[in-house]
Parts: structure tokens; sequence; C-alpha cells
């Protein structure tokens, strides 16, 4: 979901900075409610550290491409959202983000804005959405498919929006843009499907580090006990 450079330029760009600094105080609000709720600033900063590395991975590594006004990326937000939890997710995806930008992909810190806009605003949306899908007497690790799919859906659905948004904020409702924005769109139907596949995939792992990793501050709670 990388916007690509030349989408937003000019005086354009400064509404960026103002949509990541409301998207930071999104963060910090999750990272408030871990704080209180979900074993304090140790497991919060451990389980950052751990996403952001894993982030970064997932930007470098795994295979993405070019389609459009940006670049289709496996993401797996709602795999790091399940298993460390929101505010770990969130600052994992802003820091891994950064660190790509400030170390490989230079040419991506001008978007930086809008980028983690995009990433952060449908994950926070994504964790209040999550307790309508997953009823509270069903631990993560138990979750189905169909529950998987509807919250990667909404995950990836609100990067879309955001994508579409840049691109229409940068360049308007022309016919090559409006075509653009389409092509990334239908591309991205290519993670919504397989996503929640990893999800599951991830999850039954671990079902079998049951004894490793229930009760460790690495995962969150919610993971092996349901919300009662």
């Amino acid at each position: 979901m990388h916007i690509e450079p030349g989408v937003v330029i000019g005086a354009k760009i400064v509404l960026s900075y103002a949509t990541a600094l409301a998207s930071f105080g999104l963060m910090a609000k999750l990272t408030s409610e871990h704080i209180k709720k979900d074993g304090g600033v140790v497991s919060l900063v451990l389980r950052s550290i751990f996403t952001a590395a894993l982030v970064f991975s997932f930007f470098e590594v795994l295979p993405h491409y070019a389609v459009g006004v940006s670049e289709v990326h496996l993401i797996l937000g709602s795999t790091l959202f399940l298993i460390f939890g929101a505010a770990p997710a969130a600052i994992g995806l802003a820091f891994g983000l950064l660190v790509q930008g400030l170390f490989f992909e230079p040419a991506d810190l001008p978007q930086y804005g809008m980028n983690v806009t995009t990433l952060l605003v449908p994950l926070y949306a994504m964790s209040k959405i999550a307790p309508r899908i997953i009823p509270s007497g069903t631990a993560y690790k138990d979750v189905s498919y169909k529950q998987a799919l509807t919250l990667s859906t909404s995950f990836q659905a609100g990067i879309v929006t955001w994508v579409g948004f840049w691109a229409i904020y940068g360049h308007g409702f022309t016919t090559e843009n409006m075509a653009n924005v389409a092509s990334f769109g239908v591309a991205y139907m290519s993670v919504i499907i397989v996503e929640p596949l990893i999800d599951l995939a991830i999850l039954a792992l671990t079902k079998l580090w049951h004894n490793q990793l229930q009760g460790s501050i690495m995962v969150q709670p919610r993971l092996y006990r349901t919300a009662f």
C-alpha cells in the first residue's frame, strides 16, 4: 500500500502531516489502553520491537508489486492484531514503515504521512470492530475462517479506501487516475483472500505452542483466553 511518489505533491502534501498526527493520536490511545489492561509497559515495548521487525520483513522480504497508484503488500495487520494486540501492531506498523524508508526506500519518506495514515486508521477501526466479529467467549486462537476473513477485509478495505482518497486528492477524478485506483483495488483482492488463510495457519501454530506462549508477555492474553 505504499503510495507512489508523485501521487500527492506540493502544498497538498501538508494534509498528510495532519492525518499522520491524528493517526499517532489513535496509536497513543491504543497504547494507553494496552498499558492499563494488557500487561503494562514492558509487554508493550517487547511486543512492539518484535512487530516492528516483522513489519519491516513483510515490506522488504515478502512479495510485493506496484499496481496503479500504490503497491500491493502482504501487511498481515490482522495477524499482528490477533497475536500481539492493537497497540503493538500499530507501533510495529509505524516504526517498521519508518525504518524501511530511512534505510532502504528513502524515496518513500515524503509519503510517510500518507502511508502511516493508510495503515493506522484501518488498524484502529479493525480493533474496534473485532469485538463485534469475534464473540467474547472465543479466544483468538479459535477464530473461524469467516471471522478471520471479516476482520482482515475490514482492515484491507480501509487501506484501499485511503489509497483511493490520496490518489483522488492528488490527481482528481480523471479517467486515467480512476483506472489506476480501480486496478489497485482489484489487485488487492488477492491479499484479502490470502491473508485470512495465513492468519489461521499462524493461529494453528500458536495452539501447538500453547505451553510455551500461554501467559507469556510476548502475546496478548486474549489469544488463549476468552473476554469473560
